[in-house]
């Protein structure tokens, strides 16, 4: 039977992985100069970058459109393509930088259609 010690040992590990998976992307993505996603301003063109956590093909009005997740440790921006279904090189993990204006629609910030460079 676990003991009360090593129960809060294993329930802190847990919760530490997923904070140092945070502190991994802002590392990754929070250089000198680099706009962080919590910080970017809505409706002015932005440049950010940050790894895509979900992408998803959601039907938006009957036009197809490919949804993706871009999260750089300090908040997300859903990325959307519109009357596209697939778009080679947008997957879970990949690392991206997009250019765009970011809008709210249902209390989510979107950029429609941004310009895209797929990073290493």
């Amino acid at each position: 039977m676990a003991t009360p010690r090593r129960l809060r040992g294993a329930i802190s590990s847990w919760a530490d992985s997923g904070d140092q998976e945070i502190r991994d992307l802002r590392k990754q993505y929070g250089g000198a100069g680099t706009l962080r996603i919590a910080e970017a301003p809505d409706r002015q063109p932005v440049t950010l970058r940050g790894s895509l956590r979900a992408v998803t093909l959601m039907p938006r009005g009957g036009v197809p459109t490919l949804e993706a997740d871009l999260d750089d440790g300090t908040g997300t921006v859903t990325l959307v393509w519109l009357g596209r279904r697939r778009i080679l090189g947008i997957e879970p993990g990949r690392s991206l930088s997009a250019t765009g204006r970011i809008g709210i629609h249902d209390g989510r910030r979107i950029i429609y259609n941004p310009r895209y460079e797929l990073m290493p």
